[in-house]
């Protein structure tokens, strides 16, 4: 199994305040700008609940455009953040502001932040690595456990200082990255014990996997190992009703699950 995880005690963009958010849609409030734009732009964000927050952020996703570069939900503010690319249409900040968000300027784009991972992917894909779009610095955030020494760290580090100056972070992780779930693995909860269909990414582009809705009503957050520390929380589940699926995000957003399953004598 290539899957590799950082131990959530050692992941730093996965720090209890900040959240990357899901995808879902609402409709915004009125938000047309003011003649002068005044009282517009010096909206304060609302106190929103997370599930709040990120039907909002998709809806604003959608607004901004190639101006937006990712969110994420302040748990302590309980405020939602989005980052903009600054641009020309400044109306659409200024509804974005409108509709309740913190709105950041930063310099990364969405699908800058892409082609650098992109570039991470095929030019340092090494084992005992991972990284992710962290939303709070904007930037890539690369860590590598106690095994990547040598020249394997020496790549490591040219090629993100290939990508150029604030589009990405590397750290050392005193820890090592273990292998786990992949697609048909056992999962558990309490005294539950359900299947792992298939590992996706959610809408938010963070890594989840897909399981039963009777799974997701059961319990909230489930293990790789019966007894074991929970790994995954369960973002939606429909059951009974519509259909029997859910749902669950990864605990960690550096989790790099892999795309296979596993029948047995074979993936």
């Amino acid at each position: 199994m290539s899957h590799k995880r950082i131990p959530k005690r050692k992941a730093a963009i996965a720090a209890g305040s900040v959240v990357a958010l899901g995808a879902a849609a609402i409709l915004l409030p009125n938000a047309n700008a003011s003649q002068d734009g005044a009282s517009d732009d010096a909206a304060a964000p609302k106190t929103l609940k997370s599930a709040d927050a990120s039907d909002l952020a998709s809806q604003l996703a959608g607004l901004l455009g190639d101006a937006f570069a990712g969110s994420y939900y302040d748990a302590e503010s309980q405020q939602l953040v989005v980052n903009v690319i600054p641009g020309d249409n400044n109306n659409v900040i200024v509804q974005a502001k409108k509709a309740g968000a913190k709105v950041r300027e930063v310099e990364n784009s969405l699908s800058e932040l892409a082609s650098g991972a992109q570039t991470l992917k095929s030019e340092a894909t090494i084992p005992g690595t991972a990284w992710a779009v962290d939303p709070r610095t904007n930037k890539i955030l690369v860590t590598a456990d106690s095994t990547v020494t040598g020249d394997k760290w020496d790549t490591l580090e040219t090629t993100v200082d290939s990508l150029g100056s604030g589009m990405a972070t590397i750290k050392k992780s005193a820890g090592t990255f273990k292998t786990f779930l992949s697609g048909g693995d056992a999962i558990f909860a309490g005294g539950a014990r359900c299947s792992a269909g298939f590992n996706v990414t959610a809408g938010d582009g963070t890594p989840a996997f897909l399981t039963a809705g009777h799974c997701g009503v059961a319990a909230e957050q489930w293990s790789d190992a019966e007894g074991g520390q929970p790994i995954a929380t369960v973002d939606q589940a429909t059951f009974p009703g519509d259909g029997d699926f859910a749902l669950v995000k990864y605990d960690d957003p550096a989790t790099q699950a892999p795309s296979e399953v596993n029948l047995g004598d074979q993936t």
